[in-house]
């Protein structure tokens, strides 16, 4: 027998409490459908248009309408600013070197977000929540927040920590609107998916760059690749065809009809 004892009352109150966790938690979970595994996918952030035949799943902006009938994910710009956007975010919240000059992702033109205080997290969660609550409202199932590795880019201003402390105020917030959450990206940050509550993945290039091994190993089969070379995508094909969700897109995700328009499976 035990040396330490419970008085029978408190044992039975922390069951109960116990108890009724797991089942918000359990009901919680429920309540969020995850992406389709090794379905016809097709990434259209670029522009809507009228899915290929087949398809099952599609991305696309969140100022864009859901696509009728199929599983809806939500593209958001979650940890960078859209061009030209910067003036509608507090200035505060543009990350800033020593010399007050904005930091920018040179690739994309997008100035980054300052994640560095819990304080500016909580803001910058609270109008991307906002962003969020669009894309319930809409009708998508699921979360993309892009730009997740953006700490990478940062002139080290920002930490890995940071970023996913923030990202876990997304993803609280998501699954309260009954959405699933993708981790974009960042596969050094694969391990921490259960603390932060992401629930599937959404990988570019990880054919071309020998990684959705990684991803797999993480998020099981609920990954989703997309590839933007030939090489990348028979990578992919050969290793994970029969398991993920593969796509190849031009970089510019174009639509049909534009020059450099690509579309290719496995």
């Amino acid at each position: 027998m035990s040396r330490f004892r419970l008085p029978l009352l408190v044992a039975v109150t922390i069951a109960t409490v116990t108890l009724a966790s797991l089942l918000t938690r359990t009901s919680a979970d429920a309540a969020v459908t995850l992406p389709p595994v090794h379905a016809k996918f097709d990434y259209q952030i670029g522009g809507a248009y009228s899915p290929p035949s087949g398809v099952q799943v599609v991305t696309r902006d969140r100022t864009a309408t859901p696509a009728a009938g199929l599983y809806n994910i939500c593209y958001v710009n979650a940890f960078q600013v859209q061009p030209g956007e910067e003036s509608q975010w507090a200035s505060d919240l543009l990350l800033r070197d020593a010399a007050g000059n904005v930091v920018v992702d040179e690739d994309w033109g997008e100035a980054l977000l300052d994640l560095r205080t819990s304080d500016k997290r909580t803001r910058i969660a609270a109008k991307v929540n906002g962003w969020i609550d669009g894309c319930a409202a809409k009708g998508y199932k699921a979360i993309e927040p892009d730009n997740y590795d953006s700490y990478t880019r940062s002139k080290s201003l920002l930490t890995a920590s940071q970023a996913k402390a923030y990202l876990t105020l997304l993803a609280q917030h998501a699954h309260s609107k009954s959405l699933a959450i993708g981790q974009k990206n960042t596969v050094e940050l694969a391990g921490a998916r259960q603390s932060i509550g992401l629930d599937f993945a959404v990988a570019e290039e990880c054919g071309q760059y020998d990684e959705c091994g990684d991803y797999v190993a993480a998020f099981g089969n609920n990954v989703i690749v997309i590839e933007y070379t030939d090489s990348g995508r028979r990578k992919a094909c050969t290793a994970f065809g029969t398991r993920l969700s593969i796509v190849q897109r031009d970089v510019d995700v174009s639509v049909p009809g534009d020059a450099g328009y690509v579309r290719k499976t496995c």
